[in-house]
């Protein structure tokens, strides 16, 4: 036994020597083109950049190479940015580009950097969302990230000069971070808002904002608060090769006849790709023969030496007639049956960290108190869900948001779910992401999608809702289609009291009042009878009975924040109340709630909305689906109350337990005749329910009346 071990021992050393050599030479793959510059300084330039005519793929590659030796520069010309690193094999993501980026500053600043946006439009880069992170710097600063479509970024500081100097990091104090930045933009605005307006003009103070490298911020650890010092900072693009160009066209159809590159289309242009040498392989996939594989064999290269093939090999064909004995058999199912219990025991242990780390202990304890006497939230098997979504196959994608990406998936005893897969989970706040968990797992309400469990012993935490097949209000208001239906008045009607009484329930009839804080069209889904249920929790907060707001970074949609909540960071029941208004604006107009179509100053929804009550063109505004609505008086009813819903200060609108009961009696209540002198715009601030309303006798429409009787008591946890 013992010899047969130094055999064995002896031949995998020869094996992995060859393998070594053949792995050596495959990695000394050309990495530019023939008789090209393959480096600046030292920087390595291959292929699709290239310094000089004819060694670049196209115009926007171009690299310029400044100056001679170690202290060479390189600069990329269609972004005129210096380049300090180029990767083009950053699997599975997209290839990257690191380049140095200016400082934008306030207008009152006077330092290096830029006071403008920073734009890289019309080039094949976009600024990376995965690899770079947001700071501002700066005393009493509000910085937003602007330009970026529905929805808001950015973060707060907040400065106290006795103890500045003992403020370290980008906590808030001097200095704020934001890592959430939305994937394949090309310009970078920001807007800059002082805390306290008249502060800030006495001292003049001057604000600061930068995208960054994350790993360099984590590599060289520099003090954000110097940045008044600092001219550029690094910043990570993403890249790949348009097919709209006719080298790029022809480049992808030769690249996907080759036998060791694999290319496919990027997620963010249908019009672009990037390659990959095959699994294996190593060079440059772009270059003709760039890609050599290290497990086949060539006859003698110009050096005289050898590719060698493993498979192939005389060395492995001898192990294979030499070796047959009984003895060496044996020796190797023992090594097999290692690995596997070493595979086995070190996957135990993996789960057991991130069962921890996602804050199971703490769950496992709150389930098992005395004080839970409560239907339990279910901790399912990672394989179970792993099997349940095809191993989280593509093809099993419902959606993808900020907070997660959602699975259709099959339990073992049939049932369909969703299983959302979490992005991250800040350790921070463990305890009241699960404590929020045990809250919503409790949830009993027929129009709130149900949270039948979670898994924490995978790297992100996995939550399993109940499946809800009809898609989202958003898609039969505004992508009406054969498989998306028109919705009547009555269904909308309908759906406008489910939602209400679902908010209803989670802000008033919860052990702890529940704060959705992204109502939308969108996180409304319909069931098989065109039911509404309220998901997508991912951003909600519970909140102490005697609490009257929670204080945050802002979060939301554009076009259902409330304006009051983006003012001062204290988000309310109240906030929810307008989003719900903008949600029933949508179903009055079909309008959505940002639209470039609309003017400037009616580009926001709600805005257009009380602009036209005020100018009494409600009827000119109106869905198709509403507007032929013979009971007018139900609709005039309808607006008043989003109107009150959208009103400007949070205390002035109605409560959603009030909303409810208003949706109800337009339904229960037989109508007058329609006195629509009560859509004009309110100009006394202090407006009331009652006085809103107007109703009549005549009906051409039965109207099906919406029942509270689905709410089911929550257990106190």
């Amino acid at each position: 036994m013992k010899m047969a071990v130094q055999f064995v021992m002896r031949i995998t050393i020869l094996v992995l020597l060859t393998y070594e050599l053949a792995e050596a030479e495959a990695a000394a793959a050309p990495m530019a083109k023939p008789d090209c510059n393959s480096s600046c300084g030292n920087l390595e330039i291959p292929y699709p950049f290239g310094i000089g005519p004819h060694c670049y793929m196209d115009k926007l590659f171009e690299v310029v190479c400044n100056g001679t030796g170690s202290s060479a520069k390189a600069f990329l010309t269609s972004i005129n940015k210096e380049v300090l690193q180029i990767n083009i094999s950053k699997r599975p993501s997209c290839p990257t580009v690191q380049v140095q980026m200016p400082i934008i500053y306030s207008n009152n600043c006077r330092s290096s950097g830029s006071g403008a946006a920073l734009k890289i439009s019309v080039s094949p880069f976009n600024f990376s969302s995965y690899h770079n992170t947001f700071i501002s710097v700066g005393c009493d600063n509000f910085a937003t990230i602007t330009g970026l479509g529905p929805v808001v970024f950015g973060c707060q500081t907040h400065c106290n000069k006795s103890k500045i100097e003992e403020r370290t990091g980008c906590s808030g104090f001097n200095c704020c971070e934001s890592i959430y930045f939305p994937p394949n933009q090309q310009e970078f605005h920001v807007e800059f808002r002082s805390i306290n307006e008249s502060k800030a003009r006495e001292e003049e103070a001057c604000k600061y904002a930068f995208l960054v490298d994350q790993n360099w911020l984590k590599s060289k650890k520099p003090d954000p608060s110097h940045v008044q010092y600092w001219e550029t900072v690094p910043v990570v693009l993403e890249w790949a090769i348009s097919k709209r160009t006719t080298k790029g066209r022809n480049m992808y159809e030769s690249l996907h006849k080759r036998r060791h590159v694999t290319c496919s289309s990027t997620e963010y242009c249908s019009d672009s790709f990037t390659c990959f040498c095959a699994n294996g392989d190593n060079g440059n996939p772009y270059l003709p023969g760039g890609c050599q594989a290290i497990n086949e064999c060539d006859s003698k290269n110009a050096e005289g030496s050898f590719r060698c093939n493993l498979r192939k090999s005389p060395l492995m064909i001898a192990i294979i007639v030499i070796c047959p004995s009984f003895g060496l058999l044996f020796l190797l199912l023992i090594i097999w049956w290692l690995y596997k219990l070493i595979k086995k025991r070190n996957e135990i242990k993996l789960k057991q960290k991130f069962f921890k780390r996602n804050g199971g202990l703490l769950l496992q304890r709150q389930l098992s108190s005395n004080e839970n006497n409560i239907q339990k939230a279910k901790l399912f098997d990672s394989e179970e869900l792993k099997n349940a979504t095809d191993h989280f196959n593509e093809n099993r994608i419902l959606g993808k948001g900020g907070q997660g990406t959602v699975y259709k998936g099959m339990l073992i005893d049939g049932r369909i779910v969703a299983i959302k897969k979490c992005n991250t989970v800040d350790e921070g706040n463990l305890e009241q992401f699960i404590n929020e968990n045990i809250i919503l797992s409790q949830i009993n309400h027929r129009n709130v999608v149900k949270l039948l469990g979670c898994c924490l012993e995978t790297e992100v935490p996995l939550l399993v809702y109940e499946f809800i097949p009809n898609g989202t209000l958003f898609q039969y208001l505004h992508k009406e289609n054969e498989d998306f239906p028109l919705l009547t008045w009555d269904m909308r009607l309908r759906i406008a009291t489910e939602i209400a009484g679902a908010l209803s329930y989670l802000h008033s009839a919860t052990s702890l009042p529940i704060y959705h804080r992204d109502i939308k069209s969108s996180n409304i889904l319909l069931d098989e009878k065109y039911r509404a249920k309220v998901a997508d929790f991912g951003t909600s907060r519970s909140v102490d009975i005697d609490q009257t707001h929670v204080t945050t970074l802002i979060y939301g949609t554009f076009g259902y924040l409330d304006p009051e909540y983006f003012q001062t960071s204290q988000f309310t029941e109240n906030s929810d109340v307008y989003s719900f208004g903008v949600v029933l604006i949508e179903l009055l107009t079909g309008e959505k709630p940002v639209s470039l179509m609309r003017s400037q100053e009616d580009r926001n929804l709600s805005t257009y909305f009380v602009h036209s009550l005020k100018e009494k063109h409600l009827f000119d505004i109106l869905d198709a689906q509403v507007s032929k609505v013979c009971n007018k008086d139900e609709v005039v009813a309808i607006a008043n109350l989003a109107k009150r819903c959208v009103h400007s200060q949070g205390k002035k609108r109605p409560t959603m337990m009030e909303i409810m009961m208003e949706l109800e009696g337009v339904q229960k209540v037989s109508p007058v005749q329609p006195n629509f002198e009560e859509l004009e715009y309110a100009r006394n601030e202090e407006m009331r329910p009652q006085n809103d309303i107007s109703i009549s006798t005549s009906s051409c429409l039965e109207l099906s009346s919406a029942s509270s009787s689905n709410v089911l008591p929550l257990l106190s946890i």
